[in-house]
């Protein structure tokens, strides 16, 4: 009993250590959060409210950094996803903004891929209901054929 006690204390300080070591990577450390340049002329106040609730913290310059993500390895996935959500489409910057099938916004929130399960888990209030997604989803459309 003595022993396992002795290898469990071993391995949880072999643990510790490796998780003090991670923090020391750099990557995912730049949370900074540009200059917004200009938003979208949007459709309605409602269709901002609702992308700003589902999508603004990974597709604009307005990201919400919690303090999970500035712990790694979290922070790297954080980091990555933000990244390439503002790099897809940025609603901060949305004069560079091109793209090239519009159509599908409105399939990746209507078939449940954004805002992705990842992010849902930890900000409920993104869940969009079924009558949400279908606004913001009519909301984007207008808003990006203006």
């Amino acid at each position: 009993m003595k022993q396992l006690i002795k290898v469990i204390s071993i391995l949880i300080a072999i643990a510790i250590a490796i998780f003090l070591l991670v923090q020391l990577v750099p990557y995912g450390r730049d949370q900074v959060n540009p200059a917004v340049v200009s938003e979208p002329k949007w459709d309605s106040q409602q269709t901002r409210l609702l992308a700003k609730r589902a999508c603004f913290d990974c597709h604009s310059n307005e990201t919400y950094w919690l303090w999970y993500s500035k712990i790694a390895p979290i922070s790297w996935l954080v980091y990555r996803d933000v990244i390439e959500g503002r790099r897809r489409m940025n609603f901060s910057d949305w004069q560079s903004l091109r793209l090239e099938e519009p159509g599908e916004i409105g399939s990746v929130i209507q078939e449940g891929e954004m805002p992705p399960l990842q992010y849902l888990l930890m900000h409920a209030s993104a869940r969009l209901s079924v009558n949400e997604k279908s606004q913001l989803i009519t909301g984007l459309f207008n808003t990006i054929s203006r």
